[in-house]
């Protein structure tokens, strides 16, 4: 797609896309008092509520049933780019652990995912430790469901170098199953950005189809912050 003269993609949180996407988060209203450590789960019929964030477009989002469980399912066309966002600072000295399910049937073809014509994936999940003042000081991980890395592989985002993509699983081997994914966040922040950070304050979930044109489809099952 050609819209680089359309809009530059500073990494100022108005973009939290290239971070997961390049991603810019725009201004976080955290909620006040101290981070959240109680272990907790978010159903789909909680994630579908979360806030919607447009890049270009809107991703459609809905409550749906799928092989007999709850899904929110993410359906991207027309070369859009949108993602539902929690914003609440999280403690990750209590609960540094995410886990979650999803569901990818197709992936992309042809692209490279390290250049920004390629930065579109089926489905991605990121956690965010977002600066509002020292905005550059903002670091993401983008755990991607990948169209061409290998599984396992990471690299920085196309659009902001602050973002690490991270493909936590690849390709259709495991399409049209649900997958359990399982990582510790502040691990992860030390593995990546050389970071021991003890609070993040946004999760979101994304599929994205603007850079490729192509079309997208996934399912999210239930996502959960526990203790290790």
């Amino acid at each position: 797609m050609h819209r680089n003269n359309r809009r530059s993609r500073q990494f100022d949180l108005s973009r939290l896309r290239a971070v997961s996407c390049a991603f810019l988060l725009g201004p976080l209203l955290l909620a006040a008092g101290a981070a959240h450590g109680a272990e907790r789960t978010f159903e789909p019929a909680d994630i579908v509520d979360w806030d919607n964030h447009s890049f270009e477009g809107e991703t459609r989002y809905d409550l749906v049933e799928i092989d007999g469980r709850p899904a929110v399912h993410a359906v991207c066309t027309d070369s859009t780019a949108s993602g539902l966002f929690f914003r609440e600072e999280i403690d990750l000295e209590q609960t540094p652990i995410i886990e979650w399910s999803w569901r990818v049937d197709e992936v992309f073809d042809d692209l490279d995912e390290t250049v920004r014509a390629g930065d579109d994936y089926p489905a991605r999940l990121y956690v965010v430790d977002e600066r509002t003042v020292l905005r550059w000081r903002t670091r993401a991980l983008n755990y991607v469901w990948s169209s061409d890395m290998e599984q396992g592989a990471d690299w920085p985002n196309a659009y902001a170098s602050q973002a690490r993509m991270i493909a936590v699983r690849s390709g259709t081997e495991d399409g049209g199953t649900w997958v359990t994914e399982r990582r510790n966040i502040r691990d992860d922040f030390q593995r990546f950005h050389d970071q021991d950070k003890t609070s993040i304050n946004a999760i979101a979930i994304m599929t994205d189809c603007d850079d490729t044109g192509q079309e997208a489809e996934a399912w999210y099952g239930e996502i959960r912050l526990l203790a290790e």
